[in-house]
């Protein structure tokens, strides 16, 4: 489905909306293909030159390594809201993803997913415009509550907003600060949980969105 070519929201109203009409499209079940080819997307900001840097990195699945990398600088189009970040990253991840010659076939977002307000977060968004699964993956928690999970690797607690479980506090590393992990489009959180330890082999971040992060960064 491609959203990007309607007009963009303006207004944190018009925005809201989009996200109300969307949030039924997100597919919350695994529908992955075989993972050959897996990217992350992270977005960094020029100072006050008004421009989104939207840096794509794919890696390995299997090594890690990475693969290949996009860097791509576009306008930014909607101001910093929260919960409507989406709407300030997806264009230019979008734009930047479609530069890759072939689509990876899972993207890990920097950012949530559904554990948002609206059930709609970036790594939301960005599936549903780009059809891609994705998974969420946040350094903060935006909603939700949860009792902290163990204090070793891989140890984990359900994050409840509404009555509803949103998410999991994933720990990565012994005694670091919990991730805040969430369905994106077309992963179970299940997967998102084993997907994300996976691709954590030492840092407390995902070595993908480690990468995409430095590269998003590499800009004069």
């Amino acid at each position: 489905m491609d959203t990007l070519s309607e007009p963009w929201p303006t207004t944190e109203a018009e925005a809201r909306a989009v996200q109300e009409r969307l949030r039924g499209l997100v597919v919350a079940h695994d529908d992955v293909p075989p993972l050959r080819r897996l990217a992350a997307v992270d977005a960094h900001y020029g100072e006050q030159d008004g421009i989104t840097w939207a840096a794509v990195a794919e890696i390995d699945p299997d090594t890690l390594e990475l693969t290949r990398s996009v860097l791509l600088a576009r306008r930014t189009v909607f101001p910093y809201v929260p919960g409507l970040l989406s709407f300030r990253e997806v264009p230019a991840m979008a734009e930047a993803l479609a530069l890759l010659p072939e689509p990876p076939d899972l993207v890990v977002v920097d950012g949530q997913g559904m554990a948002h307000p609206r059930r709609f977060g970036l790594a939301c968004h960005l599936g549903v415009v780009t059809g891609l699964p994705t998974v969420g993956v946040a350094k903060s928690r935006l909603v939700g509550r949860y009792e902290e999970p163990g204090r070793e690797r891989g140890s984990s607690s359900p994050m409840w907003h509404r009555r509803e479980i949103v998410g999991v506090a994933l720990r990565t590393r012994d005694g670091t600060n919990p991730l805040f992990v969430s369905v994106g489009h077309r992963v179970s959180l299940q997967t998102c949980v084993d997907l994300v330890l996976r691709v954590t082999p030492k840092w407390r971040l995902p070595e993908p969105i480690r990468l995409a992060d430095a590269i998003s960064r590499m800009h004069g």
